[in-house]
């Protein structure tokens, strides 16, 4: 760089001490450790380290509505998507606990068992819309009955249910079902969707657009209502609580503070392989590196006079 400013003869009367060995390898220090720096950032990993991990937790079944009314949209964006994003929520807070979906409208349908598998439980979770179940209606009875049937047994483990509905024109025994869920020891949480005063329902096409407002036979807006007594008499009868959604509240996060005071099982151990990080083999010369490229002048020495003289730089 300098020839370009000097000739070789020049660079002895400005810079009598300055040495062009010394700043080559100055740079190649800084370039070898900025490259070791690189590597370590990207973390790599050797081998395998295999740990035996306990699977405890509770067992959680939830019970969503995907009747039409569950597009209201007095819950923002609606009563659907406020309590697919509470139960996309508490998958994230759990920790071993299994977790199963049940989606009801005029029947209950198992959209995933109980599983540990959190990806796939939102996977499923997200697939869940009003076209999940073709029968209308809001079968709460049947939805319970069927989480009560869906539970395992042979686990000694504490059973929850969370059912999420506006419950409206619900069908069918509640008091059998809970009654039936008392037997199994089961407490079920019961969320409220919806507003008291009543809201229309929209519709939409193939297209995801809205084109009206749900009619009845004459031809009038039908608006749906948020019936808490029934929620309120499902929580009480079986140990649980109920609770009003309110957009801007997690209800799930209070439940869930409540699930995790409860004594928790182990369901079975599992052997987990886990890579062994090896960053700091390359961190630690990197480090050292730049500290020696730092203290190191510019200035000649008698080594490195000598050193390159033998390598034709000086």
């Amino acid at each position: 760089m300098l020839e370009k400013f000097a000739g070789k003869t020049l660079q002895d009367v400005l810079l009598p001490t300055y040495s062009r060995g010394k700043a080559i390898l100055r740079s190649g220090i800084w370039i070898f450790a900025v490259a070791c720096l690189l590597v370590a950032a990207s973390d790599p990993q050797i081998g395998t380290r295999l740990e035996t991990v306990k699977e405890t937790g509770i067992d959680i079944y939830i019970l969503l509505d995907v009747s039409l009314s569950m597009q209201a949209q007095d819950l923002q964006p609606s009563r659907l998507d406020k309590a697919k994003l509470e139960i996309a929520n508490l998958i994230q807070r759990l920790h071993g606990d299994r977790i199963g979906l049940i989606v009801f409208a005029g029947e209950p349908f198992v959209q995933f068992p109980l599983t540990t598998d959190y990806s796939a439980a939102d996977l499923f979770l997200n697939a869940a819309n009003t076209s999940s179940v073709p029968e209308q209606g809001t079968a709460i009875a049947a939805a319970i009955n069927l989480a009560v049937k869906s539970f395992d047994y042979k686990m000694n483990s504490e059973k929850v249910m969370v059912l999420f509905t506006d419950g409206e024109d619900h069908q069918g025994d509640i008091k059998g079902a809970i009654e039936n869920a008392k037997k199994h020891g089961i407490k079920i949480f019961t969320i409220g969707l919806g507003s008291t005063q009543g809201t229309p329902i929209p519709i939409y096409n193939d297209q995801g657009q809205q084109i009206g407002f749900k009619k009845d036979d004459k031809g009038h807006i039908v608006l749906t209502r948020m019936r808490p007594e029934t929620l309120e008499e499902i929580a009480s009868e079986s140990g649980g609580k109920f609770f009003q959604a309110q957009n801007g509240r997690d209800e799930l996060r209070i439940i869930y503070d409540d699930l995790s005071k409860i004594k928790k099982t182990q369901f079975g151990e599992k052997r987990v392989a886990d890579y062994e990080d090896r960053f700091y083999y390359f961190l630690a010369p990197a480090i050292l590196l730049l500290l020696v490229e730092f203290f190191m002048s510019d200035r000649k020495s008698r080594l490195f006079t000598k050193l390159n003289k033998k390598l034709g730089i000086e």
